[in-house]
């Protein structure tokens, strides 16, 4: 399956139906009078947040919906039916956006939240409702209002608990492979990943879920490489694990090239907790370790840690320093929604 995570859509709701104009006529009634239903509602345009998708792939092959007119009425007073709604499903993550791709219309996070987009129109008045005291035998009806239609724009940001940044070959889909059941393509050239992907970590009978992008390159917010579009992916994160090859020339250096393209492409990922680790420790003398150690010690501000995804050399210590960062923020997510809950319940 195909990796989507944009989609334009253009949408349309139904059109109400017309009113009736009719008359009771029936033997051995005298007054007959009016008998006009009114038309049925147009149907709506709704965006659904469901579970078992992970990408934007239906809406390659489908970029139309158009929910159904409503019925017009009837005479003896029959209204006409609802016309049927039209249903967008989409992932958990999503992101719907007016036509012109800033505007945000909705975030669509919870399995089974929906949203609005186009309601239908209205259904017009049957002759019935025309009646009054002057005006016994009304000849007119309304005809149903016109749906609304707009484009819109369709993002998905993955939603993960921690996510991989670095150059390309720096090893992370060795990681997520190491330490998921995911099975992303490795070879030893730039560029392998082309899509982001997801898999679940287990450590000390925890779990949390590991997201893995393409690399990113030096110019990368000016679309050099594959650009910074699948950064978005890694914006919902709790944390971050920026790997650094440790068979460069310099740690130091490579390091600070992706931290630049981070802060060029800006929406807080570069505030982000962050869990700096040298790869493919494996590779090297423990002399050539140590001085790439020193050298990405100096550019972080920190002491990174060392792992080998091939020997699991580690791999379970840099797990749990993720975990320890997932837990503190999931921390204080609980004790900032326990006021707001509080507030709204009353005996």
């Amino acid at each position: 399956m195909k990796f989507l995570d944009e989609a334009k859509v253009y949408i349309r709701s139904g059109n109400g139906g017309a009113g009736s104009v009719s008359f009771r006529r029936e033997k051995f009634i005298e007054f007959g009078g009016p008998d006009g239903g009114d038309g049925g509602k147009g149907g709506d345009v709704w965006a659904v947040c469901v579970d078992g998708l992970n990408t934007l792939i239906d809406y390659r092959y489908q970029q139309h919906f158009k929910a159904g007119t409503g019925m017009h009425g009837m005479g003896r007073n029959r209204a006409g039916g609802k016309g049927a709604d039209a249903v967008l499903k989409v992932p958990k993550g999503t992101q719907v956006f007016d036509e012109d791709g800033e505007t945000l219309i909705a975030d669509l996070t919870r399995i089974g939240e929906r949203v609005l987009l186009a309601k239908g129109g209205n259904g017009g008045f049957g002759n019935a409702y025309f009646t009054t005291s002057t005006n016994r035998a009304p000849r007119r009806a309304n005809p149903g209002q016109e749906g609304q239609e707009r484009t819109i724009r369709l993002r998905l940001k993955l939603i993960a608990d921690a996510g991989l940044v670095g150059l390309p070959n720096a090893g992370k889909s060795t990681f997520l492979a190491t330490v998921t059941a995911a099975k992303p393509k490795i070879a030893d050239y730039p560029f392998t990943t082309l899509h982001p992907g997801l898999g679940v970590v287990r450590v000390d009978g925890r779990e949390f879920v590991l997201a893995d992008i393409p690399g990113l390159i030096e110019g990368a917010h000016e679309g050099s490489g594959l650009g910074d579009r699948f950064l978005g992916h890694v914006e919902r994160c709790r944390v971050l694990l920026h790997l650094v090859d440790a068979t460069t020339d310099h740690a130091g250096k490579t390091y600070k090239t992706v931290r630049h393209e981070l802060e060029s492409y800006g929406n807080g990922l570069d505030e982000k907790p962050e869990i700096v680790a040298l790869s493919k420790a494996d590779a090297l003398t423990p002399e050539a370790l140590d001085e790439q150690k020193k050298r990405l010690k100096r550019a972080a501000g920190r002491t990174p840690l060392v792992l080998s995804s091939a020997s699991r050399q580690g791999v379970e210590d840099v797990l749990r320093a993720l975990l320890k960062i997932i837990d503190a923020s999931r921390a204080e997510e609980t004790e900032a929604e326990a006021p707001a809950m509080s507030e709204g319940w009353h005996p």
